[in-house]
């Protein structure tokens, strides 16, 4: 079989497995809250990719210097993006948290015109407006409307600042993946944000009661710790050294879609008319905003 079909299949599995936790997570959270969740899927990542650092080979040798910024980038990346999300995707729906983190491309692109001075071509301007409107259409489309009332909203509001900040981090991690490997890279961000996200969670995994926790629940957490961010990172990368960046990150633009589907097929979230024409407009500023500026190679931050 072409290797290339075969890359392609494992990146078509990755965008799958990446959609499909948004709506594990959604679950997931009504039975485990979302501090001891973070805790506990991040413990198994690290693990993971622990295991996965030894299997290569790699020394994990910091450049003298680097220690303050590969800390602060670890809790931007994990501890601040990571409890964002998690908090975001509690109150809001799982669809609309899939949309509303499809837009990291546009807030890079954003981003790095006014803190780097990058250039924005017609497509991402474009991708900009049109992500911008949808936004406003999905939280318009809402029953109640905008309105910090709803918890909804706030929930999207929430998703999409963790999306800035996302922003923020790709485009700083850029100097650092210049001297170090991806795994390299992610072990130190899981050293440090990843570390960090465990420790807060200590205070409520002490008070969980864990009796009341189904298997399903469990199986939520193993799902997102060892599938979400464990192994569907080392298929993206994998990708990104097989077949390139730029044909890498395109199937990242089927997440946000996927996750709305799942959203609404698997969870039974019902979303307004107006929510789904907006939607649309956000995939459509997404797949704008990857149009013409080259794909930074960066770790992927898990949903």
């Amino acid at each position: 079989m072409n290797r290339n079909i075969v890359v392609e299949s494992l990146l078509l599995l990755v965008a799958v497995i990446w959609a499909l936790n948004f709506s594990v997570v959604k679950f997931t959270l009504e039975e485990i809250d979302p501090m001891s969740f973070n805790a506990f899927r991040f413990m198994l990542a690290i693990g993971f990719m622990w295991f996965v650092l030894l299997r290569s080979g790699q020394k994990l040798k910091v450049h003298k210097g680097d220690w303050p910024k590969l800390i602060g980038l670890g809790l931007l990346g994990n501890l601040l993006y990571q409890s964002l999300f998690i908090v975001g995707i509690n109150y809001t729906f799982a669809a609309n948290a899939a949309v509303m983190l499809g837009t990291i491309p546009v807030w890079i692109a954003l981003v790095g015109r006014v803190f780097f001075g990058q250039d924005l071509n017609k497509f991402v301007v474009m991708g900009v407006i049109a992500a911008f409107t949808g936004i406003f259409l999905i939280m318009e489309g809402s029953e109640t409307g905008i309105t910090l009332a709803s918890e909804n909203i706030v929930g999207d509001l929430i998703i999409l600042v963790a999306a800035f900040v996302f922003g923020l981090y790709t485009l700083f991690s850029k100097q650092m993946l210049g001297r170090y490997t991806p795994i390299q890279f992610t072990m130190f961000m899981m050293l440090t944000g990843g570390v960090s996200l465990v420790l807060a969670g200590i205070p409520w995994m002490v008070q969980l009661d864990y009796a009341s926790i189904s298997m399903a629940a469990w199986g939520g957490t193993l799902y997102s710790g060892l599938l979400s961010i464990g192994m569907a990172y080392i298929i993206w990368n994998y990708g990104v050294s097989q077949v390139g960046p730029v044909r890498t990150a395109t199937f990242q633009n089927l997440v946000p879609v996927l996750g709305l589907v799942f959203g609404v097929v698997i969870l039974n979230e019902k979303l307004l008319q107006l929510q789904y024409i907006g939607s649309l407009f956000v995939i459509a500023g997404i797949i704008l905003a990857r149009k013409k500026p080259k794909v930074l190679q960066v770790p992927i931050t898990p949903k």
